[in-house]
């Protein structure tokens, strides 16, 4: 079973700032649960969360 957990998440990393960026980007970066610079989230993967990695696409890493 782990082996099929692993493959459904995808690691996401923050690796810009916040400052200057659109409100809604902001908002998009608090759903996925990043708050700092480096933070890093495993998340399930799904098209809800794909969509708000594609959104700020500039500002976060995807680490698969």
């Amino acid at each position: 079973m782990a082996k099929n957990e692993t493959a459904a998440t995808v690691r996401v990393r923050l690796v810009k700032g916040l400052r200057g960026v659109q409100s809604r980007h902001r908002l998009s970066v608090k759903a996925l649960g990043l708050n700092k610079l480096n933070d890093v989230r495993e998340l399930k993967d799904s098209p809800q969360v794909r969509g708000l990695i594609n959104t700020v696409y500039y500002l976060v890493r995807v680490e698969e």
